[in-house]
C-alpha cells in the first residue's frame, strides 16, 4: 500500500480532500458557481451554460411514479394489486410529522436553510473526508438526491439508462445540480421533501414511505412512532446495510444514529430519545406477495387475463411500448367483470370435482350471454410458481398470446356450429341423412377450392349407430357420420365462417383456423373461454359478443380510460339461433347429456364432447342467462382417461357427460338455483323413431359416441416446457 501524506495545513487537509473526494465533488463546487450568482464571493466566474433551465420537461416537478395498481371483481372487492415495484403516493398530510423530520435529519439537516446547494455542506464534507484520510461524508442535498431518484425511476427496467442515471460524471453531475436549482425554484422544500418520500427505496421491494411502513411495521406511514421512523428514515442510505430483516443489530444501530441527530437538532427531548433507543425495533413484516398470486378464490388466473388485456388491447395504447409503460406506471382503478359468487362457484366445482393432486387437471369459464362479460374463470390447481405444490401459471381456460396453452381439442362441442352454418344457408332442421356406421371422409369444397381427405375413415361411436337420421336424433346423440354428411353439403366454407363469426376464426395457438373435413369432430384446438363465448351466441339468440373483462379503468389522475369493447354482432338469425337452441335442449333432455340438470327443473341446454384415448372431455352447457364450457384432461401432458380415479371416483372411460358434466352441474345448481328463471324460444321438430342407444352413467359411455377425434388432447406453447409448434390434434 502506498504511504500517505500526512495532513498538515488547511490547504493540505483541503487538497487531500478534493483528490478523496473526487471529480464528483469538484464539479458540483464549480457548477454551483456557474449557476448560482451568490457564489461569485466563493471566487468562481458564473458563465452560461449550454443547456437552459427552460429545457427541464414539467413532469420532472412531480414524476408519474410507478406505483401498484388495484383490481377489483363486479361487486367492487378487491382481487389483487399488482405492481412492477411496490409503491403507494401519498400527500404530505398523509405522513407522520415524525417520519418526515427524521429523514430530513439524518440527510439533510439544513435542508430548510440553503438552496439546491449546500456550500457549507461541502467545506464539512472536504474538511472531515481529509480529517479523516477516506471519502467518509457526501455533500449531496435532499434535493439533489431527489433528482437521481427521478432519474432511476425513469430508467425503469432498462439497465443501461440505470447506468446512466447512476454514473458519475462530471455531466451528470452537472445536469442532476442543474436541475435541483430549478426545482427549488419552482417547488416548496415541504412539496420536495414530500416527492422523495414516494420516490426512494427502502429495500425489500418498498419504494416510497408508505410501502415500507406497510412492508416493516404493518401500517401505514400516518401512525409511525418515533422509533419505527428512525428505523425506515436510517435505511435510506444504504438498505441492504441496515436491513433489520437481515441485519437487526446494524439496523438498530443505525435507527439509533438517527435518533441522535433529532435530538442534536433539537427535534425530540432527552427523554424521548432515551425511550427510542431503549425500545426494540418491534419488526412486523409483510412479506412482498406480487399481484395475481395473492387472489382468492382461483382468481389470480383472472388476474392474470387482465394483465394480459391491458398489455394486449390496442386500446390501452398504439404500441407494445405504450401499453407496457400503462401497465409499469400503475396507480391504475381495474373495475372487472368477474362476479365473486359464480367465481366461488366455479373455484369451488373445479377443486372438489377433480383433485389438485389428480393426473388431471378440470377448467371452467362462464360468460354471460349478450354482453360477452366474463363472470367466472377457474382451474384445479392454484395459481403460482410452486411445481411441487401442483402450482401453475398456464391459464388453461384462455389462449396462448393470453397467458394460456395452445389449447384443447373439443370434441362432438364443435357440432352445433356446423349446425348453424347448415340451418343459415337454408337446410331445414328436420334434415335427414344415411350416416352409416363408418364412412370415408368425402370431398368437400373449401372457400378456395376443393379438399379430399383420400380414403381416411371416420365412424361412430356404437356399431349400433346406423342412419337415417335426422339433425335432431343426430345431435341428441352425437352422430359423427351424420355431421360430416352435413359438412360436405354445406362445405367447409360456410363453416369456418360461422366458426369465425362465433369467435373462433383463430385457433388457442393464434394460428388460422384450417378448413378440412375432420373440423366437425372438433380436432383443433381451442380454449374453454372461446367455447364459453360461442354457446353464448346461442344463448343469446345469435348474436355473439367478444369476451370482456374490464368494465371501466381510472388512472392516476382520477379521469376514466377507455376499455376494450364487446361489439356485439348477428352471427345468425334469431330463427337459427332458436334452432340450435332446440336441438341442444334434446341433448340434456334425451341425449348425450340427459343426466345433467338444475336442481330446480330449469331448462339448459348444451352439449358434450369427448376425444379419442380420452385425453379431453368437454361439457359446455348454457341457460338464457350464463354460458359455461368445462374442459377436464391432463394439464401438462396428454393422459388418457380410462381407468382412472378422479377426485377420488374410479371412471373406466370419461366421456363429456361423466366427466366435465358434473362439474357443469355442481357449478350452475349453486349459481342459478334462487334466480329468475327464463325458457329458451324453441322451433318445432317433427317427431322420428328413436334409434337403439345405450344409458351413460358413471362407470359407462353416453348413449352414443361423442367423439371422433383421434390424438385430440392439447398442445403448449412454443418456449413453454412440453411445447410444440402448435399443431392442432390430427389423423
Amino acid at each position: 500500500m502506498a504511504t500517505q501524506r500526512p495532513a498538515g495545513s488547511v490547504l493540505d487537509k483541503a487538497g487531500l480532500g478534493i483528490k478523496l473526494l473526487g471529480t464528483s465533488v469538484l464539479a458540483g463546487i464549480l457548477v454551483a458557481g456557474v449557476a448560482l450568482p451568490a457564489v461569485g464571493a466563493f471566487g468562481l466566474t458564473a458563465k452560461d451554460t449550454a443547456d437552459s433551465f427552460d429545457n427541464i420537461p414539467d413532469d420532472f416537478k412531480t414524476p408519474a411514479l410507478s406505483q401498484a395498481s388495484t383490481i377489483y371483481d363486479a361487486k367492487g372487492g378487491v382481487i389483487a394489486k399488482v405492481y412492477d415495484r411496490d409503491r403507494t403516493i401519498l400527500t404530505q398530510e398523509q405522513m407522520a410529522p415524525v417520519i418526515r423530520q427524521a429523514q430530513v435529519d439524518i440527510e439533510d439537516a439544513r435542508f430548510y436553510e440553503h438552496g439546491a446547494v449546500d456550500l457549507k455542506g461541502v467545506l464539512r464534507a472536504i474538511t472531515k473526508n481529509a480529517e479523516a484520510g477516506a471519502a467518509t461524508q457526501g455533500a449531496s442535498t435532499l434535493t439533489q438526491q431527489y433528482v437521481k431518484n427521478v432519474f432511476v425511476e425513469q430508467a425503469g427496467d432498462d439497465q443501461q439508462a440505470f447506468l446512466d442515471a447512476t454514473r458519475k460524471s462530471l455531466g451528470r453531475k452537472v445536469q442532476e445540480l442543474k436541475f435541483a436549482i430549478k426545482l427549488e425554484e419552482d417547488l416548496t422544500k415541504d412539496q420536495i421533501l414530500t416527492n422523495y418520500l414516494n420516490i426512494t427505496f427502502y429495500g425489500h421491494q418498498a419504494y416510497g414511505i408508505e410501502a415500507a411502513s406497510t412492508r416493516y411495521f404493518s401500517k401505514s406511514a400516518k401512525d409511525l412512532t418515533l422509533p419505527e421512523a428512525a428505523t425506515l428514515a436510517g435505511l435510506v442510505q444504504n438498505p441492504s446495510a441496515y436491513d433489520p430483516i437481515l441485519h437487526p443489530r446494524a439496523a438498530q444501530i443505525r435507527r439509533d444514529t438517527v435518533i441522535d441527530k433529532m435530538l442534536e437538532n433539537k427535534h425530540i427531548s432527552a427523554e424521548q430519545a432515551k425511550e427510542a433507543k431503549a425500545a426494540p425495533l418491534g419488526i412486523h413484516y409483510k412479506e412482498p406477495l406480487n399481484g395475481c398470486i395473492t387472489a382468492d378464490s382461483g382468481m389470480g388466473f383472472f388476474c392474470d387475463y387482465v394483465r394480459h388485456v391491458v398489455k394486449q388491447d390496442p386500446v390501452f395504447g398504439k404500441t407494445a411500448a405504450d401499453r407496457q409503460k400503462l401497465w409499469t406506471q400503475g396507480g391504475l382503478k381495474i373495475y372487472t367483470t368477474i362476479d365473486p359468487a359464480k367465481q366461488k362457484a366455479a373455484y369451488k366445482a373445479v377443486t372438489t370435482k377433480v383433485h389438485v393432486t389428480d393426473s388431471v387437471s378440470a377448467a371452467m369459464t362462464m360468460v354471460e350471454p349478450g354482453t360477452g362479460k366474463i363472470v367466472g374463470m377457474a382451474q384445479t390447481r392454484p395459481y403460482g410458481l410452486n411445481s411441487d405444490q401442483h402450482e401453475t401459471v398456464l391459464n388453461l381456460n384462455v389462449d396462448a398470446a393470453m397467458g394460456g396453452g395452445n389449447g384443447f381439442a373439443p370434441g362432438s362441442t364443435f357440432k352445433p356450429i356446423l349446425a348453424a352454418a347448415a340451418l343459415e344457408s337454408g337446410i331445414p332442421i328436420d334434415q335427414q341423412y344415411p350416416s352409416p356406421h363408418d364412412m370415408d371422409y368425402p370431398r368437400m369444397s373449401t372457400c378456395d377450392g376443393t379438399w379430399n381427405e383420400k380414403g381416411v375413415p371416420v365412424e361412430n361411436e356404437s356399431e349400433k349407430e346406423k342412419g337415417p337420421y335426422a339433425l335432431k336424433e343426430a345431435m341428441a346423440s352425437s352422430v359423427n357420420t351424420y355431421f360430416v354428411q352435413m359438412e360436405e353439403e354445406v362445405g367447409l366454407c360456410a363453416m369456418k365462417q360461422m366458426a369465425t363469426k362465433l369467435g373462433i376464426g383463430k385457433l388457442a395457438n393464434g394460428s388460422p383456423i384450417k378448413q378440412v373435413p375432420s373440423m366437425v369432430l372438433g380436432t383443433q384446438e381451442v380454449s374453454p373461454l372461446t367455447m364459453a363465448s360461442a354457446y353464448a351466441a346461442f344463448a343469446a339468440r345469435g348474436k355473439y359478443c367478444k369476451p370482456v373483462a374490464i368494465t371501466s379503468v381510472v388512472g392516476t389522475d382520477n379521469k376514466k380510460l377507455a376499455v376494450p369493447k364487446a361489439d356485439c354482432t348477428q352471427a345468425m338469425s334469431e330463427t337459427t339461433a332458436d334452432g340450435i337452441n332446440t336441438l341442444l335442449l334434446g341433448v340434456t333432455e334425451k341425449g348425450t347429456a340427459s343426466g345433467i340438470h338444475i336442481s330446480d327443473g330449469r331448462q339448459i341446454a348444451g352439449k358434450t364432447g369427448t376425444t379419442d384415448n380420452r385425453y379431453a372431455a368437454w361439457f359446455t352447457g348454457y341457460t338464457p342467462e350464463l354460458a359455461t364450457s368445462v374442459w377436464l384432461g391432463g394439464p401438462t401432458k396428454n393422459t388418457s382417461m380410462r381407468n382412472i380415479t378422479i377426485g377420488g371416483t374410479r371412471f373406466d372411460a370419461v366421456y363429456g357427460a361423466t366427466g366435465p358434466g358434473p362439474i357443469w352441474q355442481k357449478a350452475m345448481n349453486e349459481v342459478l338455483v334462487g334466480t329468475k328463471r327464463t325458457n329458451f324460444k324453441t322451433v318445432e321438430l317433427p317427431e322420428t323413431a328413436p334409434k337403439p342407444s345405450e344409458t351413460p352413467t358413471t362407470q359407462a359411455p353416453p348413449p352414443t359416441g361423442d367423439t371422433g377425434v383421434i390424438n385430440g388432447g392439447f398442445t403448449l406453447p412454443p418456449g413453454v416446457i412440453g411445447g410444440n409448434s402448435g399443431r392442432p390434434g390430427h389423423r
